[in-house]
């Protein structure tokens, strides 16, 4: 950082160092306890639709993971051939394709939450709960505005 970012600059950049190197420690420390070999990527499509609902295309799917659509279609490949999704034409557009997660795709999701279950408790037990309350909404803030700024 150069001394003209300033003080808040330095925070900004730090507090995002500290977020990215948040995401590779849990993201290696979900992976230990994900079952039958999930991998991260499969786990967060299925996430996504369990929240966000099912249907969205390939091509959307990459966009809000942003990533190509040649590793989307890797991960879909991957969790259809596990019955964990259904990938159908789209009754729209007969060149594109929608994406449904199956009652086994939601049944794998809850055994991740439950493997999930132990590692939670554990920070809860070494952090407590209400520094996580509390980080909550500034968290969400930034993830909003950091999606609503990026391109593609």
């Amino acid at each position: 950082m150069s001394k003209d970012t300033g003080q808040a600059g330095q925070a900004i950049f730090a507090a995002l160092n500290e977020i990215a190197i948040i995401g590779q420690l849990s993201g290696n420390a979900f992976l230990k306890v994900m079952p039958d070999g999930l991998q991260l990527a499969q786990f967060g499509v299925l996430n996504h639709m369990v929240r966000l609902g099912d249907g969205w295309t390939p091509v959307r799917l990459a966009s809000a993971f942003q990533v190509t659509k040649g590793a989307m279609t890797n991960t879909l490949q991957r969790l259809e051939a596990r019955a964990l999704v259904r990938i159908e034409p789209d009754p729209a557009d007969g060149r594109s394709k929608r994406v449904f997660i199956t009652d086994a795709g939601r049944a794998m999701h809850q055994r991740c939450l439950a493997a999930l279950g132990p590692e939670l408790a554990a920070l809860e037990a070494a952090l407590g709960g209400e520094l996580f309350t509390r980080l909550l909404p500034d968290l969400q803030a930034l993830r909003v505005h950091l999606d609503a700024a990026r391109s593609g």
